[in-house]
């Protein structure tokens, strides 16, 4: 990816931060861990107990543990 576009990779928020939207994302191919609002790859790389927390705030549950 070598350019953002306003209003497909990246908006400003009310307060006036910068959200990378899930199409940079999906671009940039790989959760980087932040914990970012529009991550469409369910926060894979987030250490728990933060990716549970998220997956909850967003709807989902995480996958069960494995034994």
């Amino acid at each position: 990816m070598n350019y953002l576009t306003e209003g497909i990779h990246y908006y400003f928020n009310e307060t006036g931060l910068v959200v990378l939207t899930e199409q940079y994302h999906l671009e940039k191919g790989y959760c980087c861990g932040n914990g970012c609002l529009h991550c469409p790859y369910q926060y894979e790389n987030v250490p728990e107990p933060g990716r549970s927390v998220l997956l909850e705030k967003k709807g989902n549950t995480p996958p069960a543990q494995r034994p």
